[in-house]
Formats: structure tokens, C-alpha cells, sequence
């Protein structure tokens, strides 16, 4: 007898196949993974793919298209219009963020159906929020709180957070990172990139405030013997845009636009002698794994959520001069220690197969772990009034 697959909407996503960041390449990676388990639908945004990459399924898995933009103010309406879908053909809901969850009261209109809501890495937290969007993304967790039926958390702090301030516990499910691999230095690339040829420092990221380019970018300007390549959106914003203009004239900063092409990324990054992480929002950084899983030298801004996710045996700075610090004294550091606990550390965490599993078991409502303890407080930059 044949038995009829649990449907399951995954919703929040610019979609599938991954092109733009975290959340998609986790979408894209739930379907290769659990394509066999479940009757799989992705949402997707019409404005992302063009109509020649359009398709009505992808590796097993359905493909609805939604006219609308999947992030900024447009994401909100996105997500509800792809709920409300969802509530038709799918069993289950795999929502990606908060910023649409003011509707979930609607959705519990219909108990049969389930909501499991990853709350990522609390985006109220992020500076380019206003305060009248700080209030609004609050107003959406503390939906996604109430009227999920499971939450996901991607880091152990964040974990902490929501058992604070709702008295609940969450499932913690972090990223997988063996997507990327090490890509050999290519001779025809070293005319593009001359760096290619000695050690360099390499980051990539979306050139925002809490990812502390500016403090990156000061220290290695000051310290200029090790070249630094840093990648990201440098035209999206005005704080960017500043930063492009102020380093420019520094010759061991290398300051590039985004690469989308993976096989050129990983070789860029795969052959650094340090790889350099400045996020201080946000939770487990999918690029932070993807880096430990290359087995490269982590330098990482010293939050609770980087310490976490490279077990506190990568190295970390605070400041400025702290990085300097570092970079001055890379030679005494062991660096292939710290590359070879990296590693170590991806290969037992960070694999999709692992993060995959984890998340079967939210959809199917099996093995609820009790509220752990915890050993660590938070810092103050995650408390807020209740």
C-alpha cells in the first residue's frame, strides 16, 4: 500500500535553485535532501529568476512563483501570499523568518495544518532597521513565538534568547557548509586577481554596519602587509558606497564586487592564509561555516554567536587594534591548528545530511529535546523589554 507524502511548503525564500544568500541555499539544500521524505513545494520570487529560468519543478520539488520581491517591505505580503497558498496544497509549513508571521494567527484558523517557523538570526537587531521596523519585526517574532508549532533556531545564544523571553523551548538546527569546496588556483585567474600568487586575507559579506567593515577596513589600512580581498555589495548603501570611496587608494585592499559565479568564490577564498568574520549580528553566518568547512584560519569578531559556532578555538578580536594585534603576530599563532580545528568542527556539525535530518524531525514533530542548560549569559546587545 502506498503511503501519501507529508506536504510541506517552504516559505521565506528568493527560492530555488540558490542564488542569493543563506536561507536559499538552506532551501536548496532541504529539497536534494529530503525530496524522498516529503511532497516538497518552494516558494519562489517571479522578480529573482527570469522567464527563461522559470520552471514548474526543480530537482522533485514544485515551484510557485510569487510576482513579488522576497526581501525588504515587499517580503512581508510575499510571505502571506505564499501562506495562504500553502494553507490549500501543503501539509506543513517551513517558514524562513519572521517578517510575514504577523498572519500566522490567521493560518491557526485551520489547526489540521502545522507551522514550524525558523526565526533566524533576530532581525530587529539589524542597524539598518528604523525604529518603527524594529517594532514591527518584534510584533513578528512574538508571532512566530506564539502560534508556531515548532521553532528553529540557528545558534545556541538565539536558542537562549527565546527561552528567556517566551519560556519556551526551540529546536537548535544550525547550517550545513559541504556545498563549497576547494577550488586550485587557476593560472588564468591570476591575471585578475595578482593577489592569487601570495597570502592574503580574504572576507566576503553584504557591506553593512553590524558585519564592522569599517573596523576591517581601518586596521588592515593601517596594517599593510598582508593584503586584504574583501567582497560584497559596496553600492547597495550609502555606507558602503563611503567605505569603496575612503579605501580605494590602499593598495593591499582589494575591494571587489559581488561574485556569483561559486567555482571563482571558492578559489578566492579556499586559498587565503586568513579568512577574516566581522558579523556581530545575526546567528549562526552561513559564509562562517562555509569557511571552517574550507578548512581556513578563522579570525572572528568575538560575539557570543561566532564563539559558539566555532566551539571558541578560532581566533578573535573586539577593535581595531586588536586585529592589528593579530595580524602582527600571525607568524607565533599555528594557524593550521586553527584551520585544522575548523575543520574538524564543520565535519561534525556543519554537514547538510545532519542539518537536513534535523529538520524531518521538526516537520514530523519527533525527538523534543527538554529545555537545556545553559552556560553562558546573554550579551546585552540581545535584551530588550519583553
Amino acid at each position: 500500500m502506498k503511503v501519501e507524502k507529508t506536504k510541506l511548503g517552504i516559505i521565506g525564500t528568493v527560492g530555488v535553485p540558490a542564488k542569493y544568500g543563506g536561507f536559499e541555499t538552506l532551501a536548496h539544500q532541504l529539497v536534494l535532501n529530503l525530496r524522498n521524505r516529503f511532497d516538497l513545494t518552494v516558494y519562489s520570487s517571479s522578480k529573482s529568476y527570469s522567464k527563461e529560468e522559470r520552471v514548474s519543478h526543480w530537482e522533485g520539488a514544485k515551484i510557485v512563483y510569487v510576482p513579488l520581491k522576497a526581501n525588504g517591505a515587499q517580503s512581508i505580503i510575499y510571505d502571506i501570499i505564499s501562506m495562504i497558498h500553502a494553507l490549500i496544497f501543503c501539509d506543513v509549513l517551513l517558514v524562513l523568518g519572521v517578517s510575514g508571521c504577523i498572519f500566522l494567527p490567521v493560518v491557526k484558523l485551520f489547526p489540521w495544518k502545522k507551522v514550524v517557523v525558523n526565526v533566524d538570526g533576530l532581525e530587529w537587531r539589524r542597524a539598518k532597521w528604523s525604529g518603527w521596523a524594529k517594532q514591527f519585526l518584534i510584533f513578528s517574532e512574538k508571532m512566530a513565538i506564539r502560534y508556531a508549532d515548532e521553532i528553529i533556531t540557528d545558534n545556541a545564544a538565539i536558542q537562549k534568547y527565546v527561552v528567556d523571553y517566551y519560556d519556551i523551548n526551540a529546536r537548535l538546527i544550525e547550517y550545513g557548509a559541504d556545498h563549497v569546496s576547494k577550488v586550485d588556483v587557476e593560472s588564468s585567474f591570476i591575471q585578475k586577481y595578482p593577489f592569487l600568487n601570495s597570502d592574503y586575507a580574504f572576507k566576503v559579506c553584504r557591506i553593512e554596519p553590524e558585519n564592522n567593515i569599517h573596523m576591517v577596513l581601518e586596521a588592515f589600512a593601517r596594517y599593510q602587509k598582508l593584503p586584504l580581498v574583501l567582497v560584497g555589495n559596496w553600492d547597495h548603501s550609502e555606507y558602503g558606497k563611503e567605505l569603496r570611496k575612503m579605501y580605494r587608494q590602499y593598495k593591499n585592499l582589494y575591494l571587489l564586487d559581488p561574485i556569483y559565479d561559486p567555482t571563482t568564490l571558492n578559489m578566492l577564498r579556499s586559498n587565503c592564509s586568513l579568512y577574516v568574520h566581522g558579523h556581530s549580528a545575526g546567528g549562526t553566518n552561513p559564509s562562517l561555516v562555509e569557511a571552517m568547512y574550507l578548512e581556513l584560519p578563522i579570525l572572528a569578531y568575538g560575539v557570543i554567536y561566532n564563539r559558539i559556532t566555532t566551539e571558541h578555538r578560532a581566533l578573535y578580536f573586539s577593535n581595531v587594534e586588536e586585529i592589528i594585534s593579530m595580524l602582527e603576530k600571525l607568524p607565533q599563532l599555528q594557524l593550521d591548528v586553527v584551520a585544522f580545528n575548523m575543520k574538524w568542527t564543520a565535519d561534525h556539525r556543519y554537514t547538510w545530511s545532519v542539518i537536513a535530518g534535523k529538520y524531518r524531525q521538526a516537520v514530523e514533530g519527533k525527538d523534543r529535546m527538554p529545555i537545556p542548560v545553559f552556560d553562558f549569559e546573554l550579551p546585552l546587545a540581545l535584551q530588550r523589554a519583553s
